[in-house]
This record gives C-alpha cells, sequence and structure tokens, in this order.
C-alpha cells in the first residue's frame, strides 16, 4: 500500500508540472483563493472548502461557477448574507412539468428563492413527492425533477443555516460540528476570518496585503480545528490535490486530446498519408496518460478502486477502450483499431463533462457493501472492463457500416481489417466478460450465501455474454459473415447497454442497489434507436445493390 501510494504522489507530481493549467494560476491569484484548502466534512468524508463550495452550487445553479466566480466565493457570501441572496435567480428548473405546476414561465430556466417558497403548490408537490417515495414507486422525470428541486432548497436552507460548513473535528467521535454547534472562541475565530474574506472582496489597493492577512486568518482557523483531534484533520497537501484535481479537469483534457486524435486519423485516412499515423499514435498515449492521471487522482484522494458509481464506470470504461484500441492495433496493425478507442473515450467523457446531474462525478465515499470487500472490487472491475471490448468493437461496427454504404467491393480491404478488429474485440470482451460472472458469484457466495440468484443485474450480465458467444459460434462456424459480423458488432452492444445502464437507470430492482441512478433514459434510448435504424438502412441498401448487380 505504501508503494502505490508513492507511485500515485510521482504521477501527481509529473501530471501536476505538466497540466498546470491557466484557471488554476487565475484562481491562485485571487484575493480569497486561501479559503479553498479548508477542510470541511460533508457526505461521509472530508474534504476541501472548494469542493463543498463547487458541490452546493451545482446542486443549486447547475454548474461550478456564477457570473465567472468561483464557488467559494458564491457560498461564502451566500452563508454570510442570506438575505443579498433572496431575489437572485439562481436556482435552475428546467423540467416543463415542474415549472407548470408551480405556474411559472415555461421559458425561464432560472428562479430565486423568494419565488419558489412563495408558490402556493409548492407544499402539495413536495407531498406528492414524499407519497411517491413513501409508496416505494420507481420516480419517473418529473418526480426525479422534484427531488432535485427539494434536494437545492435544502442545500440552501442548510448553507443560511451555518448547518452546511462542519469545520471543527470533535475531541471524540467522527462526526465534526457545524458553525450552529461550535463554541464562542471558535465563533469569533471565524468571524475574524469572515472579516478578513469581506476586506478581500472590496479593497484592491493592495492586493497582496490582503490575501496574506486572510491567509493568516485561515491558517489560525486550522491550526485550531487541528488542535482537537490531529489524528481527524487531514494535511494540507491532501487538500491541494484535490482542489488541483478540481481545477484542471483531466477528464475535459484527455477528450480533448482524444478528439485531436481522431481527427488527425481521419485526415490521415482521406489524404492517404500513413507519416500522419506517428501524430496519431503521439495524441492518443498523451490523452490516456492524461486520463490515467485523473483516474488516479481520484484513486489517491478516495483510497478506494473506482467502482462506487456510473460515473466513475463511464470513465473505466472508456479508458479501457483507448488501452484495447491501441493494443489491438500493436499486435495486428488493423489500420483502423485505433480510431475506434479514442472516439470512444471521446463520447464517454463528453457524457461525465455535460451531464453531471445524471453522472454524478463528486468524491464519495464506497457504500457499505463495497468497503473491504476483494472480491466485489475486482468484479466490478472485471465486468466493466469487458464493456470496453465490446464498445471498441460497436464503434468499429459503425465504421463498417459507413464502408458497407459506400461500397463493400472498393473498400473490402479496410471491411476485412474492420472484421478482424470486431471479431479480436469480441475475443477480450468475453473472457473478461465470463470471467467478471464468475468472480461475481464468489463474491455473491461470499457476502449473500448463494453463488447464483437470478438478481436482474446478473441474469442480464449472463444475456450479455450468452449474446456475443452465440456471435462468435457463428462466425467460427461460418453462419455469421463478414456483414453480419459488422452488424452485430453493433446490436449487440445493446445487450451491454442493458447490463451497464438498462439495469441501474432503468429497472432500479435487485440486490445491486449501490449502482442505481436516474435520468438519461429518453436519451439513451434514442441513441439505441438511431443505430438500429442505421443498421436497417444499411440492410436494405446492401441488398438493393446486390438485387440490381445480380440481375446485372
Amino acid at each position: 500500500m505504501v508503494n502505490l501510494k508513492w507511485f500515485f504522489v510521482t504521477i501527481f507530481m509529473v501530471g501536476f508540472s505538466l497540466f498546470y493549467s491557466p484557471e488554476t494560476v487565475q484562481a491562485a491569484n485571487s484575493n480569497t483563493s486561501a479559503l479553498k484548502i479548508i477542510p470541511v466534512q460533508a457526505e461521509g468524508r472530508v474534504k476541501p472548502y472548494d469542493t463543498l463550495a463547487r458541490e452546493a452550487l451545482s446542486i443549486i445553479y447547475g454548474k461550478s461557477t456564477y457570473e465567472k466566480k468561483p464557488a467559494y466565493e458564491i457560498m461564502f457570501t451566500m452563508m454570510l448574507a442570506p438575505e443579498t441572496w433572496g431575489e437572485r435567480e439562481i436556482f435552475e428548473i428546467q423540467h416543463v412539468g415542474v415549472k407548470e405546476a408551480l405556474r411559472f414561465p415555461k421559458e425561464k430556466r432560472y428562479f430565486s428563492i423568494n419565488e419558489i417558497m412563495k408558490s402556493d403548490r409548492l407544499p402539495l408537490l413536495m407531498q406528492d413527492l414524499n407519497a411517491r417515495r413513501e409508496a416505494k414507486d420507481k420516480l419517473d422525470p418529473y418526480f426525479q425533477a422534484l427531488q432535485r428541486l427539494e434536494n437545492q432548497i435544502w442545500t440552501f436552507k442548510s448553507i443560511t443555516a451555518g448547518q452546511w460548513m462542519a469545520l471543527w473535528p470533535p475531541k471524540e467521535g467522527n462526526k465534526w460540528l457545524s458553525l450552529d454547534a461550535i463554541d464562542k472562541d471558535k465563533q469569533e475565530k471565524f468571524m475574524s476570518l469572515t472579516k478578513s474574506f469581506l476586506a478581500s472582496l472590496t479593497e484592491t489597493s493592495d492586493s497582496e496585503s490582503v490575501k496574506s492577512e486572510l491567509q493568516a486568518k485561515v491558517n489560525e482557523l486550522m491550526s485550531s480545528a487541528r488542535a482537537e483531534n490531529p489524528n481527524l484533520y487531514p494535511t494540507n497537501q491532501i487538500m491541494e490535490l484535490e482542489v488541483h484535481y478540481n481545477e484542471i479537469n483531466p477528464f475535459r483534457w484527455a477528450w480533448i486530446t482524444y478528439l485531436i486524435a481522431a481527427l488527425i486519423f481521419i485526415i490521415a485516412w482521406l489524404s492517404k498519408k500513413p507519416k500522419y499515423f506517428k501524430a496519431v499514435w503521439v495524441f492518443t498515449i498523451l490523452g490516456w496518460l492524461m486520463h490515467s492521471y485523473g483516474f488516479g487522482l481520484r484513486m489517491y484522494l478516495t483510497e478506494r478502486p473506482p467502482v462506487s458509481n456510473m460515473f466513475e464506470t463511464v470513465v473505466w470504461v472508456s479508458w479501457g477502450a483507448v488501452f484495447f484500441s491501441m493494443l489491438i492495433e500493436k499486435i495486428y496493425k488493423f489500420g483502423v483499431t485505433l480510431l475506434a478507442g479514442p472516439l470512444v473515450a471521446v463520447f464517454c467523457l463528453i457524457l461525465t463533462d455535460m451531464a453531471p446531474s445524471i453522472l454524478d462525478p463528486t468524491l464519495q465515499p464506497l457504500e457499505p457493501v463495497l468497503r473491504s470487500n476483494f472480491w466485489l472490487t475486482v468484479h466490478v472491475l472485471t465486468i466493466t472492463i469487458s464493456y470496453s471490448a465490446f464498445f471498441v468493437a460497436f464503434v468499429l461496427g459503425d465504421i463498417g457500416l459507413y464502408y458497407v454504404l459506400r461500397g463493400e467491393i472498393k473498400w473490402k480491404d479496410r471491411l476485412k481489417a474492420i472484421v478482424s478488429g470486431i471479431y479480436r474485440a469480441f475475443q477480450i470482451g468475453i473472457v473478461l466478460l465470463a470471467s467478471g460472472i464468475i468472480l461475481g458469484g464468489i463474491w455473491a457466495d461470499y457476502s449473500w450465501g448463494r453463488f447464483w440468484g437470478w438478481d436482474p443485474k446478473e441474469t442480464w450480465a449472463l444475456i450479455a455474454l450468452l449474446g456475443y458467444l452465440a456471435v462468435l459460434h457463428g462466425r467460427i462456424n461460418g453462419m455469421i459473415r463478414d456483414f453480419g459480423m459488422i452488424v452485430c458488432g453493433v446490436v449487440t452492444f445493446s445487450l451491454v447497454i442493458m447490463a451497464w445502464y438498462g439495469v441501474n437507470y432503468v429497472l432500479g430492482a435487485g440486490l445491486h442497489s449501490y449502482g442505481f441512478g436516474a435520468g438519461g433514459v429518453e436519451y439513451v434510448s434514442a441513441f439505441i434507436f438511431a443505430h438500429l435504424v442505421y443498421v436497417l438502412v444499411t440492410y436494405i441498401i446492401r441488398k438493393g445493390r446486390i438485387t440490381t448487380q445480380s440481375k446485372h
């Protein structure tokens, strides 16, 4: 464990020097930036105030900045002077049905807390939400939006009541003390800090002296808090590392780099200049290193493997897709495989970047069922990285359909390489998926006392495995030819989507409740439908082309 820790520290130092972003520099130069690393306890873990503020502002406003002001400034002013925020239209409500129920204008997106609380419809809507939860009914998008509104209101009230910011560790126990529960001496230290903070917002003539004064007050408060219980109080280095993770946004830089690699690849294909492929390798490897760096930071900060939520599995699957695409390309040199991995990563990481309400990016402690469970950790990592190989095959199938439409005879060599890439990706995915299912059975026997119980997650994983095995069997005995492999590369991925997303976000049933979530069903359904149409249109055009050729 110590060696692994030093490995991540080394990776961090290298990554810090390579990817220290302008946003980090700008934040460091802010008069109030000293506030960012103050440790606070929330959601079962200790985190820097910068993280807490970003999460709270994202819940209320849907973004981590407001009017180009950082979250840690916004949340501090909201806590100190809530009345000034009463009329600010900062509460995001997107669902049209909720706006109609509250009798708000449909075209507006943001509303003030005063406007929301004055609505005579709000208590009735909250009663309906509670009744739905008590009945244990699955929440549809309307009630999910209501639940988010409830969470927004609760977050704002906890901030203004002083219950949101737990700054002091207890002398005994693990629950930190919030501002409404601390004694007079601690309150005076915090008030001294707030005076320096307010001065930093108003004084501009001598910013360095203002920053130094605020830094001194922050250090004084942190020293006082650390003295209460040094064993519970984290080091400044850990807090700074998490702030660094927040500011550089490594997965955004990763997908940008992958996108550059994919664009260079397409240019190389269109221009028929193989020398460009060296640049494709360079940018793919750079993106993968940044991807690995961000993932390593998350693992180091949370001190656990990435098994907690859908966000982490999407990041993990895209990481594996790039790895497998590079591996297959390096061994077999199909030419096309190196495009598939970066495209998967661009798609997945854009989703994680643009849909935080569905794919929660926050660093959370593990659910109790996942803690100290070796078999479950290995099972989840193995079974989800099998999706990476199937995702590569899916993208190769998409590319293959494009070349079928352009003409199978003209592009037969390229289609042959695509089919071979799909076949190899299927092999990798099947081995990993089968291993993951077996490891899951070992965990189930250890945890629940039975190897197999037809839980929805287990069942759909088995269905996906059998589906891919059937395709591989059909390929080996000659029943499935090249076009069939391309179609299967696309169509069978719907089984993975159901096992990966559908069980957690659509069915929401079974013993794997730690992975459940909500949202995005309409987009995923449209994604699957669009690809089925793509396959059908390609099949019809191809069949018509074959019929025409046979007549001549």
